[in-house]
């Protein structure tokens, strides 16, 4: 197909938002493991599980058989606001690079929101209100899941406290306010409200937080309060099944059109984005149906997959959450307070890391000043302020696409544009003000997180 019959942006239409999420789950031939009980060191029963989530998200979670599982009208209702989001062909930085490679992004910040977390935002509040449950906790690291989950719980009348991570809540005050005016509680994490946010303040005086730490919060205020539950915005396996939309859509659009990518690159820091957008092409991957190249960007910060251990960790700073498999650095970990981005998580989703490990995908990092270099390239070019998160993949798609440039080679790229940086702009003013720094972790600061991973059987 010539080029001049590709429009820059892809739209389908209302009735082809995905009426099924893609359980890739169903389809690894090897399955990642459970999660384990750190009492007994059992796999977790549907029981223990449903004391901290909601039930009809524990059943998708264990769910191993599936391929495709029922979109709740209810829920494609609220995804007809701000879905299909669009397809676009970036012909402007196709350009600019001078490559022959053909770029696409799909963009997810078309939303309040500004970002894909509201994919599984609306899925879990609904699912919280149909179980009857009065209130919702959570955690946030550059608030894009708080400002999701925070529409999502005015929606259907639920109250939410969001243990916002100390460093993004200080960088991203309109973010905070943002959450508040759709009703939300929100605390800088880690505070002095929680027995773990009390444990965490006195071990590291001082620190900025992390996810593992506001994850300890609100995972303590679930479990020690009435009709609560916990609610998590990326890792688990049913996050990661409620934004295959992104990928279904992805694959609609393209098949559409005769695109088929040979690369799908992503950022990752819980996985949750990326899982989603590789979703069915990695189904059909695991398959033998392709040979698409997917690779996870994550911050050189924050280098769980790249640098981290493939065993079971707590998913939480202060040890109360079930243990997964994953790529981790210790549940103990504290990212550089100069992180400017969202991807702060200790650990990798079980899902992604599986993947990884078994051969299907590959990684790289990414220091954060090349990562808004890229940023501001493609704001230039493209007219759109990109999410510090979404910039990771941005820049490994223009290193790609330059090599293309080398060789001559026309590959085809697809990455994932999370959302937009509107609320970033701490970010972007130490990036044009020229105090932006690089910190990557040492060994001897890998091996103090390391300490933290529990000393069991399963990781001997």
């Amino acid at each position: 197909m010539s080029k001049a019959t590709i429009p820059y942006k892809i739209y389908l239409s209302e009735s082809e938002i995905p009426k099924e999420w893609y359980n890739l789950n169903a389809v690894m031939t090897r399955k990642h493991e459970p999660f384990l009980n750190p009492s007994t060191l059992k796999p977790c029963t549907k029981e223990e599980l449903s004391q901290v989530f909601c039930e009809e998200c524990v059943e998708q979670e264990l769910d191993r058989t599936h391929r495709y599982i029922e979109i709740p009208e209810e829920i494609r209702s609220f995804y007809k606001m701000y879905r299909p989001s669009p397809l676009v062909r970036a012909y402007c930085l196709e350009k600019a690079l001078g490559t022959p490679a053909k770029i696409y992004y799909k963009f997810e910040g078309n939303n309040t929101s500004g970002s894909h977390k509201l994919n599984s935002a609306v899925a879990q509040a609904y699912y919280a209100k149909k179980q009857g449950l009065k209130s919702i906790t959570t955690e946030t690291g550059a608030g894009q899941w708080g400002t999701a989950l925070s529409m999502a719980a005015a929606y259907f009348g639920l109250d939410l406290t969001v243990y916002m991570v100390k460093v993004s809540s200080e960088q991203k005050p309109h973010r905070r306010e943002v959450m508040r005016t759709y009703g939300a509680k929100v605390i800088a994490s880690p505070s002095d409200t929680t027995q773990a946010g009390r444990k965490i303040l006195k071990e590291f005086p001082g620190t900025g937080g992390s996810l593992g730490c506001a994850i300890s919060e609100a995972v303590e205020k679930a479990v020690t309060s009435d009709d609560c539950r916990y609610v998590l915005g990326s890792v688990l396996d049913h996050v990661v099944l409620h934004q295959s939309v992104i990928g279904q859509e992805c694959k609609t659009a393209m098949d559409k059109y005769g695109i088929e990518p040979d690369m799908i690159i992503g950022c990752c820091g819980g996985g949750s984005n990326f899982g989603g957008l590789i979703a069915p092409f990695m189904g059909d991957k695991i398959e033998g149906k392709n040979n698409i190249e997917f690779v996870g960007v994550e911050p050189a910060s924050c280098p769980s997959l790249t640098r981290g251990r493939y065993v079971y960790d707590f998913c939480d700073s202060a040890k109360i959450t079930p243990l997964a498999k994953m790529y981790t650095l210790g549940c103990g970990f504290m990212p550089a307070p100069n992180h400017a981005g969202g991807l702060r998580y200790h650990g990798m989703s079980p899902i992604v890391s599986a993947l990884y490990n078994q051969g299907y995908m590959r990684a790289v990092t990414v220091e954060q000043t090349k990562v808004f270099e890229a940023a501001e390239k493609f704001a230039r070019i493209e007219g759109i302020l990109p999410a510090p998160e979404s910039s990771h993949a941005i820049r490994v798609a223009i290193d790609e696409a330059l090599k293309c440039k080398e060789t001559g080679e026309a590959k085809t790229i697809l990455f994932g544009l999370t959302g937009t940086g509107y609320f970033d702009m701490t970010a972007y003013k130490q990036y044009n003000d020229g105090t932006m720094t690089d910190t990557i972790p040492t060994d001897a600061d890998l091996a103090h997180g390391f300490e933290s991973i529990p000393d069991i059987p399963q990781n001997k």
